[in-house]
């Protein structure tokens, strides 16, 4: 350890103990000498690093095997290729971003003027950073040319293949073009700027374009080339060690903003630790926070397949270096040359694989390779080790509102659909941030069902604000749509609700309400998204029509797997509505992930909505609340339990176990609720118990709830009263009949099919 925290420059101060297996990695050495063995490079650095600390490093084979005997060393300098797209590159962009003087929507001409010919207007800074811009990969490999000006002209007068955002293509000449932006806003070319900004500040000493010759001994070469031609061999060609391999870079003098940068696996160690802690390495701060988040999270559009953060690969076609087992919300790039780095945040583990495996003769291949190892990695962690993570995951719709400035809202006379839920991650309510904002005009507030806190049960009366003085305008009493008086002095709606992922749940209806009134004004609507805290699967039966109402606006079923945002996008084109609509989509929420993976603080949503674990149970319990039985409501655990006088919990329990459903257990109780149904009276019923969440299903346990008490107590369990909520006749004509649970529960697929097919062109995340 003392070697470690030598090379390291002191980074390992207090090292935190690693919960990886030291011994599978040794599995690493076995791939990359039968790789070297089979002809697929000569040599190659490897270096993982895990919670802190550098867990494993080996240098591998040869250096060079163009004249004396030169092994591979751990300090050997690599040609990264296109590792400089987001080692040098991306870094960058992303400090000019952070510092206010480069817009990620900003378009490329407002730097570059002469590159808005032939339709490229709309190409914007965040285009080329996710390569949705429509640009080709390269300029023509085999046409010379001689200077950055002549390269970035040629690339100026480029034809685009396709509009920005419609496809991905991964191109060189998108980040020739970021350089370029570079050197327009700053002065300084890529390399002084990265050097000053990045490589200096994390003492990455030997990082740099064009390395001098002294450093010469220690460069892995590449291949034999002539100065700017291509393909490499032939006439006039000399063996690159320390001269970029790329051609256009070549032809660039060596700096480029997609390719030229050359490293060592310490010094990518030490980028790696940076990025890990959120921008941060030995008390200098590089990014922020949010800056490493939003570089780092999917940027691409949804209907690509090709999922790419800002400069960095998460999920794609080039993505082989992640390896089988590392997690898709992880990240990385690959080089070229034969160079890689792969990230890992929720378990704080990375990997560097450099090689040089286009030397001698450019027939190395290491695609392969480079994944294999990164599995061996990840196969390597213990199923418990603990994420380190800087803030929370998920940013929602308001937090990123705020990072852009409020200027999708300046110049606004807002009224405001929002409750307790809505705020910021560190607090900060939405009704604050918009009222403070001075680019916004906050003129009223509407609140949904519960009220603007959250808090009452029943009918809500409209008010004042006490903090603002603004008017609350509420939709659950006198009304539940928004007058024209209401809106009459307003222009844009936005709404911030935490919505719970079941049909029931009025949020959604009311949101509906509002984009017809605001459809009906002519006046924006803005939605700031927010997890569906039970992840994205779809269950249940599809609402009638002659249901549909303000406790299920639109045939869906009862678990609908959405956000709100998206909610709100069916809603408007499947009725319709023709609202403007716009949403605020989060940044690093998945479809399958669960609240408590959010990073997000729980609140709640209602004020029987305690927890995720109710939340859970919700689509199922809350489905069959209509009937004559209470559903814990006066307890402190609402939804986890159900009961009435008239029913025997011990046979109930055994009943529902009987079915052996999936990831729930059940055992039987008694309560006395102090509000809502029963109050004061003593109930017998069950208790849930969720042993395996990602197993279970809810609206099956509402079916089954429902099946065993008409069958134990059809004369006085009012069947009849779950039509409204589980939302089909259907069902309740097979109960009757007594048809098997499992069979009425097969019915749904049909059902469940049609709502995703109805759904995906609205789907916002993955």
């Amino acid at each position: 350890m003392v070697l470690l925290a030598c090379l390291w420059g002191g980074l390992f101060t207090a090292p935190i103990s690693a919960e990886i297996d030291r011994t599978r990695l040794q599995r690493i050495d076995t791939l990359v000498e039968s790789a070297i063995q089979a002809g697929q490079l000569r040599g190659a650095v490897v270096l993982v690093g895990h919670q802190g600390e550098v867990v494993y490093q080996r240098a591998f084979g040869a250096r060079s095997v163009d004249g004396p005997d030169d092994p591979m060393t751990l300090d050997t300098i690599f040609d990264l290729a296109s590792l400089s797209k987001v080692v040098a590159t991306t870094m960058s962009v992303m400090a000019l971003v952070e510092d206010g003087r480069v817009r990620l929507r900003d378009t490329v001409a407002t730097y570059i003027p002469e590159f808005a010919r032939h339709g490229k207007e709309p190409i914007t800074v965040e285009h080329l950073l996710t390569h949705v811009s429509g640009l080709r990969p390269d300029l023509p490999l085999e046409e010379v040319f001689e200077g950055v000006a002549t390269a970035i002209a040629r690339v100026s007068d480029e034809l685009p293949e396709s509009p920005p955002g419609e496809r991905f293509i991964y191109s060189d000449l998108n980040f020739i073009l970021l350089g370029e932006i570079v050197h327009r806003t700053t002065g300084e070319t890529v390399d002084r700027f990265a050097r000053e900004r990045i490589f200096e500040p994390l003492g990455m000493t030997d990082t740099r374009f064009i390395p001098p010759a002294a450093l010469a001994p220690r460069i892995a070469p590449t291949e034999a080339c002539a100065p700017l031609a291509w393909p490499c061999g032939g006439l006039g060609s000399e063996m690159l060690r320390g001269r970029v391999h790329d051609p256009t870079a070549r032809r660039m003098g060596g700096v480029a903003g997609h390719a030229g940068l050359f490293s060592t696996a310490a010094d990518l160690a030490r980028f790696c630790f940076m990025l890990l802690r959120g921008g941060v390495l030995d008390g200098v701060r590089v990014l922020a926070p949010r800056t490493v988040a939003r570089m780092t999270e999917v940027s691409t559009p949804p209907h690509l397949l090709d999922r790419r953060g800002l400069g960095w690969d998460i999920d794609s076609r080039f993505s082989s270096n992640r390896g089988d087992l590392f997690p898709v919300g992880s990240f990385g790039h690959t080089g070229f040359t034969g160079t890689s780095l792969w990230l890992d945040q929720s378990s704080d583990t990375f990997v560097v694989f450099l090689s040089s495996r286009l030397h001698p003769d450019g027939t190395g291949n290491v695609t392969s390779l480079r994944g294999r190892v990164a599995t061996v990695v990840a196969s390597a962690l213990s199923a418990d080790a603990s994420p380190v993570n800087a803030g929370p995951l998920v940013r929602t719709g308001i937090d990123l509102l705020r990072e852009e400035g409020f200027s999708r809202l300046s110049g606004a006379r807002v009224g405001l659909l929002t409750n307790q839920t809505g705020r910021a991650t560190d607090g900060a309510t939405t009704i604050e941030l918009l009222y403070e904002s001075p680019v916004v005009e906050l003129v009223a507030l509407f609140s949904p069902e519960h009220g603007l806190q959250g808090g009452i049960e029943g009918a809500v009366s409209s008010s004042l604000d006490v903090d603002t003085g603004l008017p609350i305008y509420s939709l659950y009493g006198d009304t539940q749509r928004p007058t024209p008086q209401m809106l009459q002095d307003l222009d844009t709606l936005v709404i911030d609700l935490q919505d719970v992922g079941a049909r029931f749940y009025t949020y959604a209806t009311t949101m509906a309400y509002v984009l017809e009134a605001a459809a009906s004004a002519g006046l924006r609507v803005v939605v700031l998204d927010r997890p569906n805290p039970i992840g994205g699967a779809v269950e249940g039966p599809t609402l009638d029509e002659s249901l549909v109402g303000f406790t299920g606006y639109f045939p869906a079923p009862v678990r609908h797997g959405l956000t709100l945002g998206e909610l709100a996008q069916v809603f408007n084109g499947e009725r319709s509505i023709g609202a403007a609509l716009e949403v605020v989509t989060m940044r690093g929420w998945r479809r399958g992930i669960w609240f408590d993976h959010t990073g997000l603080e729980w609140v709640d949503p209602s004020p029987n909505m305690r927890n995720l674990y109710q939340a859970m149970l919700y689509p199922g319990i809350g489905a069959i609340e209509g009937a004559n039985l209470s559903v814990g409501r006066g307890t402190d655990t609402p939804f986890e339990q159900i009961g009435a006088p008239w029913i025997d919990g011990v046979a109930l329990a055994h009943r529902l176990n009987e079915r052996s459903l999936p990831g729930i257990r059940v055992y039987p109780v008694g309560f006395t609720p102090d509000a809502s149904r029963f109050a004061g009276q003593r109930c017998e019923g069950v208790f849930f118990l969720v042993t395996d969440r990602d197993r279970f299903r809810p609206v099956r346990l509402g079916l089954e709830v429902a099946a065993a008490l008409h069958d134990l107590h059809g004369d006085q369990f009012d069947l009849d009263g779950i039509a409204r909520l589980f939302g089909s006749s259907e069902l309740l004509r097979r109960l009757r009949t007594g048809e098997e649970t499992w069979e009425i529960a097969a019915g749904w697929a049909r059902d469940e099919t049609a709502w995703r097919q109805l759904s995906a062109p609205y789907l916002l995340y993955d």
